[in-house]
C-alpha cells in the first residue's frame, strides 16, 4: 500500500482526488492539505506518517506545487512527487521534472474521470514504491 498525501487548494477538487484514492486498494492517504505551507508544516510534526507519494496541485496560494517540489527534491528526496495542473503547456511539465518532481499530470476535466487519474499514478510510481 502506497502512502499518499494530497495537496490542493480547491476544496471540490480535493474532495474528488481522496475519493478516487481512497477507492483504490493500493493507497493509503495519511495526508490532505490547501497548500504546500500546511504539508511541510505537518510533515515536521508528524515524522512517523511520512508519505511515501506526494500529489500536489501547482497553483495555490502560500507555498506552491512548485515549492513543494523544489523541498522535497532538496530534503526529502525519498518522497516522490507527482505535480499536477489543469494547464498542458510544455513549459510546465519540463520546469516541474527539472525542479525534482517524479512525474506531470494534466487533472481531468471532469471529475468523474478521477478513476482513472489514480490508475495513471499507479502505473508511473506503483512498481517502484511497491519496492520500497
Amino acid at each position: 500500500m502506497i502512502h499518499l498525501a494530497i495537496v490542493e487548494n480547491d476544496e471540490d477538487e480535493r474532495f474528488f482526488m481522496k475519493e478516487a484514492f481512497g477507492a483504490s486498494s493500493s493507497f493509503q492517504i495519511v495526508g490532505e492539505f490547501g497548500n504546500g505551507d500546511h504539508l511541510l508544516e505537518w510533515l515536521e510534526n508528524m515524522p512517523q506518517q511520512q508519505p511515501q507519494l506526494i500529489v500536489t496541485d501547482l497553483n495555490m496560494p502560500g507555498k506552491n506545487g512548485y515549492d513543494i517540489i523544489a523541498e522535497m527534491h532538496e530534503r526529502r528526496p525519498q518522497i516522490r512527487v507527482i505535480a499536477t495542473s489543469t494547464s498542458s503547456i510544455s513549459a510546465t511539465r519540463e520546469r516541474c521534472l527539472r525542479l525534482g518532481a517524479r512525474e506531470f499530470l494534466i487533472k481531468p476535466d471532469v471529475f468523474t474521470e478521477y478513476e482513472g487519474f489514480v490508475s495513471q499514478v499507479l502505473d508511473m510510481v506503483g512498481p517502484e514504491l511497491a519496492e520500497s
